[in-house]
């Protein structure tokens, strides 16, 4: 056993008896390159951290030059650092009027965090509505508010005042009260194996939610940046949440997250107390620097313009009998199979034949399919051989 892989075991915290345990070299492209010279197509782009691949230029040289200037200068908000007013204005001119307020942080789970505590201190109220089958994340709010029971078990107590809906139920939206602070929601449940909304549901949720006073926080941790077809999956649902919540691909493969609403939303943590949210590395330099070109690439370049075509080999690829549902929208997928056992196996063969997949924290029965947005016909005709041929090696060792 190599060193690193030694300490990697030894001394680096766990999170699960059994990891992937890749051993990275350095990665470019839609590729990972392993310590021994292996070479893996990226189809998880880190969880939708990468939307643009690995050691993409622009984000690279904005990295560097801002490591040129400084880092840290001071805690967030105390001080006005060039990269993050600048990626905070570009935010607000692609996402349009009621977003004029950005709260960098460092992950998802904190911008939930923030979010929530918003929701509360601008309503009054205390009680947040989530859906069942949900992710938010794994701090003690973020999974509070997430709708996987059995990763809860021995962290509780948790929040109080959250309660559960189903998603995709109409008839379920009447909990939604004058008592009710917040709801929270993904567009399209990412954990749970790319659960898409039914016609109108997310309408008429915000719709419910306008009715009784209260705030809609949309997680679009996953869907962000291009992933689901369009800049941001709320561009194409007909709605415009009240806060948004945003991370993984904001950062550009670096650590950012933010929550974003309107100014007289936000102010409301600026007094009684000031300083009512704070935190020390949100909105780092270097991850706004890193940010800031992601988002411009993306604009400048029209990247989204290219999905349509690259998802459509994809449908059409992924037929297999081993393969019972392939559902999802963009490049944000999943296939489903017949059980864990089978989802698992594929998992590990694709993972020997040079591709990466990942199955789901509510789902395990899948397999992610989220690519870099970058990816060419070629790549994505080859990242399906591979899929498939894996698929295809599991049946016939199990048959």
């Amino acid at each position: 056993m190599d060193t690193f892989e030694m300490w990697f075991y030894r001394h680096v915290a766990q999170t699960s008896p059994e990891s992937i345990a890749l051993p990275i070299s350095h990665a470019e492209g839609i590729y990972l390159y392993g310590m021994k010279g292996e070479r893996w197509i990226d189809f998880v782009s880190g969880i939708c951290v990468n939307n643009l691949g690995h050691k993409v230029p622009e984000i690279q040289a904005a990295i560097h030059a801002q490591v040129d200037r400084y880092l840290h200068p001071m805690v967030y908000g105390e001080a006005i650092m060039e990269p993050q007013a600048a990626y905070a204005h570009l935010l607000s001119e692609v996402l349009g009027e009621g977003f004029d307020a950005t709260y960098f942080v460092g992950s998802g789970a904190e911008a939930v965090e923030g979010a929530l505590k918003v929701a509360k201190k601008f309503t009054g109220r205390s009680e947040i509505i989530s859906f069942e089958n949900s992710y938010h994340g794994h701090t003690h709010g973020a999974l509070s508010v997430t709708g996987n029971q059995q990763m809860k078990v021995g962290y509780g107590p948790l929040l109080p005042g959250v309660s559960f809906i189903r998603f995709n139920h109409l008839a379920d939206l009447a909990s939604i009260t004058h008592k009710t602070a917040a709801v929270i929601v993904e567009p399209i449940q990412g954990a749970g194996g790319v659960v898409m909304p039914e016609p109108g549901f997310l309408p008429a949720l915000k719709a419910r939610c306008e009715e009784t006073g209260t705030l809609l926080i949309l997680d679009e941790i996953q869907t962000g940046f291009g992933r689901t077809g369009s800049l941001f999956a709320f561009q194409h649902l007909g709605f415009r949440p009240d806060i948004l919540l945003l991370a993984k691909a904001l950062g550009g493969g670096m650590p950012l997250g933010a929550f974003i609403t309107r100014k007289e939303v936000m102010q409301v943590i600026t007094k009684n107390p000031v300083l009512g949210h704070i935190t020390t590395f949100g909105g780092h330099a270097v991850s706004c620097a890193a940010g800031l070109a992601l988002l411009k690439k993306m604009v400048v370049e029209d990247i989204v313009a290219s999905i349509p075509a690259i998802e459509g080999i994809l449908k059409s690829r992924l037929v297999h009998p081993q393969i019972l549902t392939l559902r999802g929208t963009g490049l944000f997928y999943s296939v489903l199979f017949r059980d864990y056992a089978f989802a698992e196996a594929v998992r590990k063969e694709t993972y020997r034949r040079g591709l990466i997949t990942i199955g789901f924290l509510n789902n395990d029965f899948g397999l992610r399919i989220n690519p870099p947005l970058t990816i060419t016909a070629t790549e994505m005709h080859a990242a399906c051989d591979l899929l498939l041929e894996s698929i295809e090696a599991v049946s016939e060792a199990q048959t």
